[in-house]
Parts: C-alpha cells; structure tokens; sequence
C-alpha cells in the first residue's frame, strides 16, 4: 500500500508498545489479534526497529495480511489485517 492509503486506513485496533522492547511489540499484538474479528485492521505502535521485521513475519505465519509500515518521528506504524 501507498503511504497515502496507510494513512487513510480504517483502524479497528490501535496496539501502543512504544514502551516495550523486543519481543514486547509483537508479545502485545498476539494478545490484542485475538481481540478483533476477520477483515479488520490493526496497528502495532513501536520504537523497536525489530518489530519492523517481526510483525511482517508473524503475519505470514498466521496468515494474517501484513499491510505495511509507517515510519513516523521516533516510532514505526505497522498495519496489518486479521485473516
């Protein structure tokens, strides 16, 4: 997805794990996925640059759409849709 279509993304789930440091991001969206349903999207917030490459992992993993990742002043966006 463009950056634009990122940022125009109907969100379901926001997870806040700017806090957290590696594996707490992707710890704190197995626990919130189970939270929404099918179809909807989630973003993951981290200061973790490995959480750029775990979520994107996990998805596949899961089967869940990984949709991509913003990179915002301090923190990473990552957008992803529950399969």
């Amino acid at each position: 997805m463009t950056t634009e279509e990122l940022q125009n993304l109907h969100v379901t789930k926001s997870v806040d794990a700017r806090g957290t440091a590696c594996p707490g991001p992707l710890l704190e969206a197995k626990k919130a996925i189970g939270t929404i349903q099918a179809g909807d999207i989630m973003e993951v917030l981290s200061a973790d640059e490995g959480t750029k490459v775990d979520i994107p992992k996990w998805c596949t993993k899961q089967g869940h759409e990984y949709l991509g990742t913003l990179e915002e002043s301090g923190y990473y966006r990552i957008f992803l849709r529950k399969k």
